[in-house]
């Protein structure tokens, strides 16, 4: 599928094609005519193009996601080329832009804005390399040190010191870039490129460290918050960082497992989960909500009844929730404006049908992204489950990895999903009759790839013609047997499967010592 493109792009392109005749024109260029040329220098990734325009930006801001978004001239959105040529280039035009004395009198930008950048599974740039978020944060965080050092030891203009720009950024931290991005953090105020935390993911963190760093984020900025996977937060931890730290703009939490257990709760527990739930009332933004892996059995009412603001996105997949609180959930006001919800991990066909499809039908309107994973949905329910998504003409995204339903039930649901006008994205499980007879749900990881292939591959090829016939090429249907892509997780997973590996050793040499003393 190729795009069109204006008269003015295919002419942009033609100049900067030229690198080094493009470079040495820029002085005669309008300066309305600088953002039509860095999204034509991004498309054919050029560059040394990219640096020198972003080094002599005549304009006030300078705004990733609207640049290299749909324009007139070119209508294809460049924002999920994460290119690695590309976004060094900005950068270190960035950092130029600053120390370029030549220009002094035109300098005007003021604002930086790289949170329009996504991260996605498939690269189209030729150079195959990417430059994910937390390489974006080391990277500003190493230029703005670098910059600071430079200005301090070098005979600059003073001019240059007057120069404030605001750069906005999703930070992601992990323990490998810790040290940088603090030291970026704690000169912002020296610093002419100054770091604004519009979003910040935290992981492979110790919470000494994690309730540092958010602090220098200047948190009344903060929009989205994720703690991840090996930050060990637990509840008496929330409650202390929502006491010492107010987040008036934050629209989106992340909590990581294991959060909250309501398993081995006291009267002090109970207490504490209702002082978190009144703080998180507070929070008049926020309309995301995810914690999924905490056992939150029959709290859901005391956690999110304070919310003044209703939810649009909520994740509690493997919370052990119970009648009381899926009724809750049914019944309040959050329902009616649900755009994405996860409920996997709980056996909804036995606990409690007709209050998930009270649900279900209160969101229907508005529901864009269901996750319904590891739920026991089996060809029984198919029918029922068509009923209930029958409403949903804005389903976007439907993922039901792990239920048990065989390859007929799957070609039902998938005759149904070409009924959905709005439908990208499935993820459907490997079916039943693939797997040996006598297994049983949740598959366990050992058995989760002893199935049979080449019948898996006839059957996913019988369920695509089905989208084929109905002219319905548009819907991706897919089975990620270990879960979907995870940017974040793809670009850190060297770090974390070392830390994976520390834990277990550490955790081993404990047992063997305590084994040894009682021996």
């Amino acid at each position: 599928r190729t795009t069109m493109k204006s008269l003015r792009f295919i002419s942009a392109e033609a100049f900067v094609s030229n690198a080094e005749f493009a470079r040495k024109n820029l002085g005669a260029v309008a300066h309305d005519l600088f953002p039509l040329l860095f999204k034509a220098s991004y498309l054919l990734e050029q560059g040394e193009v990219i640096h020198d325009l972003v080094e002599n930006w005549p304009l006030f801001d300078f705004n990733m996601g609207k640049l290299l978004g749909a324009t007139m001239d070119y209508k294809e959105d460049l924002s999920h080329r994460t290119c690695s040529v590309c976004l060094e280039s900005c950068l270190t035009g960035l950092r130029d832009y600053v120390l370029n004395q030549s220009s002094l009198y035109m300098k005007k930008l003021k604002v930086v804005d790289l949170t329009g950048i996504k991260d996605v599974e498939v690269q189209f740039c030729k150079c195959k390399k990417t430059m994910g978020r937390w390489a974006r944060t080391q990277l500003l965080s190493k230029l703005c040190s670098e910059l600071l050092v430079y200005l301090q030891q070098a005979q600059c203009n003073p001019g240059t010191f007057e120069i404030s720009i605001n750069v906005l950024i999703d930070l992601f931290v992990t323990e490998r870039n810790y040290d940088l991005v603090v030291q970026a953090l704690l000169k912002k105020c020296s610093c002419p490129l100054k770091i604004c935390c519009v979003a910040f993911r935290s992981d492979n963190l110790t919470l000494q460290k994690f309730f540092y760093i958010i602090k220098l984020t200047d948190p009344s900025l903060l929009r989205k918050l994720e703690i991840v996977h090996n930050v060990h937060l637990e509840m008496e931890h929330l409650e202390m960082l929502f006491n010492s730290i107010h987040f008036p703009l934050l629209m989106s939490l992340t909590l990581p497992a294991r959060t909250f257990n309501v398993r081995r709760f006291t009267a002090t527990d109970e207490q504490m989960l209702a002082n978190v739930g009144e703080k998180m009332g507070e929070m008049t933004q926020l309309t995301e909500l995810s914690m999924s892996f905490s056992i939150l059995t029959g709290r859901i009412q005391k956690l999110l009844s304070r919310l003044k603001t209703p939810l649009k996105m909520l994740d509690v997949s493997n919370c052990s929730l119970n009648h009381a609180d899926m009724a809750f959930l049914a019944n309040s006001f959050h329902a009616n404006h649900l755009e994405a919800l996860d409920l996997s991990g709980h056996d909804i066909p036995e606990l409690y049908p007709s209050t998930f499809f009270r649900l279900l039908s209160h969101c229907s309107s508005v529901l864009r992204s269901l996750t319904l994973e590891d739920c026991n949905i089996q060809d029984t329910h198919v029918n029922m489950l068509i009923l209930g998504l029958s409403p949903c003409q804005k389903l976007q995204e439907f993922k039901f990895i792990g239920n048990p339903l065989s390859s007929q039930a799957l070609k039902h649901l998938f005759t149904f999903f070409c009924e959905l006008p709005m439908l990208k994205n499935v993820e459907f499980p490997v079916p039943r009759d693939c797997y040996p007879v006598g297994i049983t749900y949740p598959i366990d990881d050992a058995s989760l790839c002893r199935f049979d292939h080449q019948k898996y591959e006839r059957v996913a090829e019988e369920l695509n013609l089905i989208l084929l016939q109905a002219n319905r090429e548009d819907v991706k249907a897919s089975t990620p047997l270990f879960g979907s892509y995870d940017a974040a997780v793809q670009e850190t997973n060297n770090e974390l499967g070392a830390y994976l590996i520390k834990s277990f050793k550490e955790t081993l040499e404990k047992f063997t010592t305590s084994f040894n003393k009682t021996s």
